[in-house]
């Protein structure tokens, strides 16, 4: 490919490069965890689900000199919850709303904190391209969140447009804009370098630990799972796909869907790989679809070829404790349509299908706050919606803040729980 490349050259946004493989890394937090011998009952917070929020607090907490626990109830990573597949976008010009982007600045800020104190990569930037027709409330979106907070992003022409990108080939009339400092970042490692960082400060992290219970008792949290009884001053639920279970309070407010990722195989593979190709989000036919270039199999780890799916927040109801894996020929068949439709030359072949969860809140937006009744002792993040991986860096600092301090600066007051009501 020797056009398209003038906003993916730059596919680290760093100098920071990945020494560890996924599996490598795996192994060495695998090793941290199972180092600990002793096991005290008593600390200063406990955290329910070392996933990514969880593991981004569990560091935070950790990194402040508190004494922290952090639950799990399978390994670390897994791809039963939320936070599988390799790879999710990360953007500023925010179409879900405005109030989202100084979470986001803050976000590439922590992730590049990350990057630094444990010299591996975790954000790649490719450039992220969005289409859809004019009036799309998405397109508009970003249009929105970019001129408020003066974030660069450009307006193609058809003839740039198919100058920098012609894998794409998009219906009359769709409007295409390029976010340069776009991209996307790596979840597994990520959540694997937030435990080992969390670790190394101090942190407990017991995995294959299921809680069956939470209750507070004049001022004290006390944690019951199937392997022993804990107790703490503070508690945060991060709970993923299980928020409804381990908060019966929020259980109406949230519905767990599954949703089917692809990897393909594109007829011209060179053309899709990593800075021949950009992270995308298309609107067709109602759905936002959206993909990324594919990935050197070394470091990322997770599968091979070109990764996309549809956003698609009302699919199909799951319990995350008896989720059906297996994959309707339907959900393929509308990702290898609008490939072919979009992305002429990115289907030659299926190489391979995975599951993952949403917890949908009922208007889209995360739930942040502390848990009403309990005088500031419970912190909660839950309804990230398909959209909050992004968000994890600064989502660990603010449940620090709402645990420990009783409150949070940055601006999370648009995602309390009150608005429920």
């Amino acid at each position: 490919m020797t056009d398209g490349n003038n906003c993916i050259q730059e596919v680290h946004g760093n100098s920071t490069e990945s020494i560890l493989s996924t599996r490598e890394l795996t192994a060495r937090v695998k090793a941290a965890i199972d180092r600990t011998r002793e096991i005290p009952t008593q600390f200063d917070v406990i955290v329910l689900g070392v996933g990514s929020m969880g593991a981004a607090t569990c560091y935070q907490l950790a990194e402040r000199g508190y004494k922290v626990l952090g639950l799990e109830q399978f390994d670390i990573p897994h791809e039963l919850g939320s936070h599988g597949g390799q790879s999710r976008i990360i953007r500023k010009a925010y179409a879900e709303h405005p109030d989202y982007v100084p979470l986001l600045e803050r976000a590439y800020q922590n992730w590049k904190s990350l990057e630094a104190i444990t010299g591996e990569q975790v954000y790649f930037k490719t450039g992220l391209l969005y289409c859809g027709k004019t009036n799309d409330p998405f397109i508009k979106g970003v249009k929105i969140s970019s001129a408020k907070y003066t974030i660069p992003v450009e307006e193609l022409s058809q003839e740039e447009a198919i100058k920098r990108y012609p894998q794409f080939q998009l219906p009359e009339g769709y409007e295409q804009l390029i976010e340069p400092d776009a991209g996307f970042i790596t979840p597994e490692r990520s959540i694997l370098l937030f435990t080992e960082q969390a670790i190394k400060k101090g942190a407990l992290i017991r995995t294959r630990e299921k809680v069956n219970d939470w209750k507070r008792v004049q001022g004290s949290i006390t944690v019951t799972t199937d392997k022993g009884q804990y107790c703490a001053k503070k508690l945060v639920i991060t709970a993923g796909p299980w928020g409804g279970k381990m908060i019966p309070q929020l259980a109406r407010h949230l519905t767990v869907t599954k949703q089917v990722i692809a990897w393909m195989k594109p007829k011209k593979w060179n053309d899709f790989t990593l800075g021949n190709f950009p992270c995308w989000i298309i609107e067709h036919g109602g759905h936002d679809y959206y993909g990324f270039p594919i990935l050197p199999e070394d470091k990322p780890g997770g599968p091979s070829g070109m990764k996309l799916a549809v956003h698609f927040p009302l699919g199909e109801p799951a319990d995350p404790d008896a989720v059906n894996r297996n994959i309707r020929n339907v959900d393929e068949r509308v990702l290898i349509d609008a490939l072919r439709i979009l992305i002429p030359d990115g289907y030659e072949s299926t190489l391979s299908l995975k599951t993952c969860l949403y917890t949908n809140s009922p208007d889209q937006h995360f739930i942040i706050d502390h848990l009403p009744g309990y005088e500031k002792d419970v912190a909660i993040a839950a309804g990230f919606s398909g959209h909050g991986f992004k968000f994890v860096s600064v989502v660990g600092e603010v449940m620090a803040d709402l645990a420990m301090n009783g409150h949070c600066n940055l601006p999370i007051e648009f995602l309390n729980i009150g608005r429920l009501k």
